[in-house]
């Protein structure tokens, strides 16, 4: 029996502490390090190893993991003093899997291969549920002989893996997919709140539009939430706006009108400035209920 390869996960978010606690259930020596010492000590006692630091974790991994918020906390983990790549040893790879720039990736690319560090692209969808249930898709971008190397890893947090293509090439998809649920998500929302403005019962337009040809998974997954007024933290606001931004940028160097994805980030906006930043991302329906004067509520059935 092969023995299996040491992991190490840094960022122990929402997405980030399911997706560990998968790979120790998956029977992976696990190293793990999170800025709040309260989710290394929850994994710590299902058998991870805490760490005092991303250096140490990759001191300690075959397979290094970052799952983190935006740009400046990947580059500030991977690159700083005390970071990474400080300690990371050549053989090893490091999966980056938060959701940031191309540019990003290929800066921090480019410092693991001076080291022999191979890297994999690696941005995930699915939230919270998919994230428990090891049921993600993840996007790569990289070498096919570094993400062969590391699949069984993969394979303990998601159900599809994807190799989109070279280095960056999952970061395009993510933010491709994201710029879409963002864009739909306004649509949802202006859809339900003029239905119920008009008179119909909330319940019995997302009945409908569910199973007719305005459904989608957004409306799936946003419907209930609402109606239940469930705004508890899953995908925040804050985080979307983050992907937005990422998208138009990319958009911009490239070339290309991301028109309704700009209308998307300024409603995103409207609601963080309304202090919903921090609400999952349904929750921006209620800026438009607030204009409307009105607040759905499905009725028991």
């Amino acid at each position: 029996m092969t023995t299996p390869q040491r992991v190490g996960f840094i960022g122990l978010g929402l997405m980030g502490k399911p997706m560990a606690h998968n790979i120790l259930k998956a029977g992976f020596p696990l190293t793990v390090h999170n800025r709040s010492r309260a989710k290394v000590d929850e994994l710590a006692r299902a058998g991870a190893t805490p760490a005092s630091g991303p250096a140490e974790v990759a001191r300690n991994s075959d397979v290094i993991i970052t799952c983190l918020p935006g740009p400046a906390d990947v580059r500030s983990v991977c690159m700083d003093e005390g970071g990474v790549l400080e300690e990371s040893t050549s053989g090893s790879v490091l999966i980056e899997m938060s959701t940031i720039d191309v540019e990003t990736h290929k800066e921090i690319a480019a410092a693991a291969a001076e080291r022999g560090v191979g890297y994999l692209d690696a941005p995930i969808s699915g939230g919270t549920a998919g994230a428990e249930s090891g049921t993600l898709s993840i996007m790569i971008g990289g070498e096919s002989q570094v993400l062969e190397r590391v699949r069984p890893v993969l394979d303990a947090m998601g159900e599809n893996i994807y190799h989109c293509g070279p280095l960056g090439a999952g970061a395009v998809v993510k933010l491709a997919n994201n710029l879409m649920v963002a864009i739909n998500a306004q649509g949802v929302f202006e859809g339900l709140v003029m239905g119920a403005k008009a008179g119909v019962d909330p319940a019995i337009l997302y009945e409908v539009v569910a199973n007719s040809s305005g459904s989608s998974r957004t409306l799936m997954a946003h419907g209930p939430s609402i109606l239940e007024r469930d705004f508890d933290p899953g995908f925040m606001i804050d985080l979307m706006l983050k992907d937005v931004r990422l998208a138009l940028d990319l958009g911009d160097s490239v070339g290309v009108r991301l028109l309704s994805t700009a209308l998307a980030a300024q409603c995103l906006q409207e609601a963080r400035d309304a202090g919903l930043g921090q609400m999952s991302t349904q929750a921006q329906i209620q800026v438009l209920e607030k204009l409307a004067g009105i607040t759905l509520q499905g009725s028991e059935r």
